[in-house]
């Protein structure tokens, strides 16, 4: 029997798509998954007349591969993941590798990655953006784990990723251990913020200035025209169009105001806090989310707690314009702070991430793809130790242009009691990077005042304590 040189474990819809999307490239993919009857499902359906070959054990999978077996595991992050390791590792021999191709927390990913060595297997954490057609048409894809599994993979990886606009692969190799998960992290901390700072924009302009979604629609796929070009601009215009079969109202106005988390803008938070990054904005919508869940809470606070009705009575276009300027400078800073985390990140964990590489293969395939990671990827291209994109003339100059739209923006929808906290939360990113002295030495006084936790000074060398 001819044998397969790729295998996808876990058929949910993206173990599916990425399965037919691989077999599609001229490779024979096998495939298993825990309940037998998927299989079956899949092979009579979508993967018929593929070239895909399904099996319902281990052993069966295993010796369907050709050596070096080469297996995508496409289960659930966390426990999922060291149960299936565990149950298919006696099956292996040594230079197989197995791809975790789910949205793995970076340190489980060099810990799995660790273990398996030792025993002469390769691990390598792969993040995957794009959604359930992206699997299909071409996801991006973050590869990070040992070289010699790179080179084991890269061809089949290739063929299966995005390809942007210059034809280029939306893949390439991140760095060792859990680089690839720590960047597909990343990516998912900055797609939160562009979310929160979409749906801040959207309250502005529907509860301030009463704008209907019909409107709304028109005026996002008019952005999607202009530098906002991006897949989260596109989808949203779609979505504002999109009208409820049910009740014939706009979708948006039947769904549920609670949003779901996964945890991966959570750790990229959390991660940060570990490292000493800033990333307000991605801390603000995750900040967000969870106050969106408390629900109940609000509508009860929502009939005791008193503050301004959203009505806007000055110049509507002015505001419009102004939100736009507004949004496109939020969403830089986002891109500013995901980048800048992932430097710290390189440095102290040794991954020696390349910024232009990234930008790179985010143009195509990810959730956050958007014309100006072409600007981002120019600006690394021509300063590799770029130390914030507020540095790079083209952006610096862009958010400096268009600041007075997002001050603008902000104390209007304060002024309306519309909460922005992910615009505001750019902005003081902006305003306190940007400044050169702030009002930390208070704060460093009063810790020394009720801990001697000491100070520096900005006229003397070395360590100060006062007996205050």
């Amino acid at each position: 029997m001819e044998k397969a040189q790729f295998a996808v474990v876990g058929l949910g819809v993206m173990g599916q798509n990425l399965a037919l999307n691989i077999a599609s490239k001229g490779y024979t993919v096998a495939v298993y998954n825990r309940t037998g009857t998927k299989t079956e499902e899949f092979l009579a359906g979508p993967a018929k007349n593929k070239a895909v070959i399904g099996t319902y054990t281990y052993p069966e999978l295993v010796e369907s591969l050709e050596t070096p077996r080469r297996i995508l595991l496409m289960v659930q992050a966390g426990a999922a993941v060291d149960a299936v390791i565990a149950d298919i590792k006696p099956h292996l021999e040594a230079g197989d590798i197995l791809i975790d191709g789910g949205n793995s927390f970076f340190e489980e990913t060099e810990r799995r990655t660790k273990a398996l060595e030792e025993e002469g297997l390769m691990f390598f954490g792969a993040g995957v953006s794009g959604g359930e057609e992206g699997a299909l048409h071409g996801p991006s894809i973050m590869p990070g784990g040992s070289r010699a599994a790179w080179t084991a993979l890269k061809e089949i990886l290739t063929a299966a990723a995005a390809k942007a606009e210059d034809g280029e692969p939306c893949v390439d190799y991140m760095g060792p251990g859990g680089a690839g998960h720590y960047v597909k992290m990343v990516h998912n901390g900055i797609e939160y913020a562009i979310m929160q700072l979409i749906a801040e924009v959207y309250d502005v302009l529907h509860r301030g200035v009463g704008m209907g979604a019909e409107e709304m629609g028109d005026l996002f796929t008019a952005w999607n025209e202009t530098e906002l070009a991006s897949y989260l601009v596109e989808i949203t215009a779609d979505i504002f169009k999109k009208v409820d079969p049910d009740t014939s109202q706009p979708i948006l106005d039947v769904i549920l105001d609670e949003a779901q988390q996964k945890g991966t803008g959570k750790w990229t938070s959390q991660n940060a806090f570990d490292l000493g990054a800033a990333t307000h904005t991605i801390n603000a919508a995750v900040t967000s989310r969870i106050i969106s869940g408390m629900k109940a809470e609000r509508v009860d606070a929502s009939t005791r707690l008193a503050g301004p009705t959203p009505a806007f009575s000055g110049d509507r276009q002015q505001l419009m314009d102004a939100v736009k300027e507004a949004l496109f400078v939020s969403v830089v800073l986002s891109y500013a702070q995901g980048f800048g985390l992932m430097q710290l990140a390189s440095d102290e964990y040794a991954y020696e991430l390349d910024m232009q590489k990234i930008a790179k293969i985010w143009r195509a395939g990810c959730i956050i793809r958007a014309d100006l990671l072409y600007d981002i990827m120019r600006a690394y291209d021509q300063q590799p130790a770029l130390a914030n994109l507020l540095m790079d003339d083209y952006f610096g100059q862009a958010v400096g242009q268009r600041q007075g739209a997002l001050r603008y923006v902000i104390t209007t929808a304060i002024g309306m009691g519309i909460p922005v906290y992910a615009l505001s939360s750019a902005l003081a990113y902006f305003d306190a990077y940007r400044t050169a002295r702030l009002p930390a030495n208070l704060t460093q006084a009063q810790r020394d005042y009720f801990g001697a936790h000491t100070y520096r000074r900005v006229d003397q060398e070395g360590s100060f304590h006062t007996e205050w």
